[in-house]
């Protein structure tokens, strides 16, 4: 061998050395990305207290919107202590300022009001959040109404941000099936740590909406679930590859980034009512029906599509 030629490195040796590189770089990829979370920021949107002013026409009108904030199963404490914060213009003594103010069913409400619709109060809810972005995370955790609304807004937008971070970084030369999954190799360790970030910082965010406490330590057994399924679900992905076609290419890599993080959002939005797990069968239904809708939304992301 010439003078100053490399001896060849062994390639058992070699593969050894690249997978604890990998790992390294993925450590290294996961704690910058964790750094980025601030459940203190997400908790601070979250308690900001709202006062909610009602404008009607008699005291049914105002009990009938005040029901709707505040529905009559909630604990007695609860209920009396949010009605301090909603105020009826017929009050002697003018309410602060107010975050809100809903009108009657049938009275005109005034632009940067809301008309209460008793005959479709989903209508109502979904008019405020598309009003009001900035307050949705607050109103769900202070006012139930709003809370399946915005968890599912949470959810829905987390999933859509994960494929699209998956998307773009897909190389379609080296993902050529759903068998190879893109996150089993090092070099897609980046991916990894996004996605598994995106969904500790959904966490803070649902559990902020159900008025519940955030932050590493005290969702620590969530997130330990997070960072432990980060594989786990993927490997439903594997079982379910050859059962549910969705083409080549980076579009795969969108639609299990999709679906993995609707699984994660929806057991978590079921651990906060149910306080208790999601079932492995309903598990597997939501990835399932979420593969389907996550291919739509990877192929909206395609730069190569038509």
């Amino acid at each position: 061998m010439a003078k100053g030629t490399p001896h060849p490195v062994p390639l058992e040796r070699s593969a050894k050395t690249g997978s604890l590189i990998s790992m390294l770089k993925y450590v290294k990829q996961a704690r910058a990305a964790f750094s980025m979370l601030n459940p203190d920021e997400v908790r601070k949107r979250a308690v900001r207290p709202l006062h909610i002013g009602l404008v009607a026409t008699s005291g049914a009108g105002y009990a009938e919107m005040e029901d709707f904030l505040l529905p009559a199963d909630l604990p007695r404490e609860v209920r009396m202590l949010m009605m301090e914060r909603i105020h009826r213009a017929s009050e002697p003594v003018p309410p602060p300022q107010v975050d809100l103010v809903f009108y009657e069913h049938g009275i005109e409400a005034p632009e940067g009001t809301v008309g209460f619709n008793r005959l479709d109060p989903s209508e109502t809810v979904a008019s405020v959040l598309r009003q009001q972005e900035e307050l949705t995370l607050a109103l769900a955790s202070q006012f139930p109404a709003f809370r399946k609304p915005v968890v599912d807004q949470i959810i829905h937008s987390v999933a859509r941000e994960n494929a699209l971070f998956a998307v773009a970084t897909a190389l379609p030369n080296v993902v050529p099936n759903l068998i190879e999954l893109p996150w089993a190799f090092g070099e897609f360790a980046s991916d990894t740590a996004f996605l598994t970030a995106n969904q500790v910082r959904m966490a803070f965010l649902i559990s902020a909406a159900h008025g519940k406490e955030i932050g590493f330590a005290p969702q620590k057994m969530q997130i330990g679930s997070i960072v432990a399924g980060a594989f786990g679900w993927r490997a439903i992905a594997r079982e379910l590859a050859g059962k549910i076609p969705l083409g080549g290419g980076l579009i795969p890599k969108g639609a299990i980034a999709y679906a993995g993080t609707m699984v994660v959002g929806k057991g978590l939005e079921y651990f906060h009512k149910n306080n208790r797990h999601l079932p492995q069968e309903h598990h597997e239904r939501v990835y399932r029906e979420s593969l389907e809708k996550g291919r739509a939304v990877a192929e909206s992301f395609d730069p190569n599509r038509p």
